[in-house]
């Protein structure tokens, strides 16, 4: 049901997710997830979007499962072996409140992107 709304909003609205992600603006274009597959992707709202330096992962989930975690370290290493010198910043969006223990939100005022 929200599929299609969340990736239209992505993909038309990409400068606004990385100002509010990155804090700062970023030129992003839309990254196919077929370029990224040794194997089908089976997702429902995966959005990838790329700079001259960084990946942009934006998944959209209704409710919290088990299986995020894998799911958002598979498509790391995916990434990482198309785009070895560019850094990613995976986040889950989840569209309905939650309680959830699989939900963890951090906030940090300046995002770190490896190095020291």
């Amino acid at each position: 049901m929200f599929d299609n709304v969340c990736r239209f909003l992505a993909e038309n609205y990409a400068s606004d997710f990385a100002e509010w992600i990155f804090g700062e603006p970023k030129g992003l274009t839309v990254l196919t997830p077929t370029e990224l597959s040794l194997e089908p992707i089976r997702a429902d709202s995966l959005i990838m979007l790329q700079s001259e330096d960084v990946v942009l992962h934006l998944e959209f989930q209704t409710i919290p499962r088990d299986e995020i975690p894998f799911r958002m370290a598979d498509y790391r290493l995916r990434v990482h072996r198309k785009y070895p010198n560019k850094d990613m910043r995976q986040v889950v969006i989840y569209l309905k409140k939650t309680s959830s223990d699989l939900v963890v939100r951090f906030v940090s005022q300046k995002p770190h992107y490896g190095g020291d």
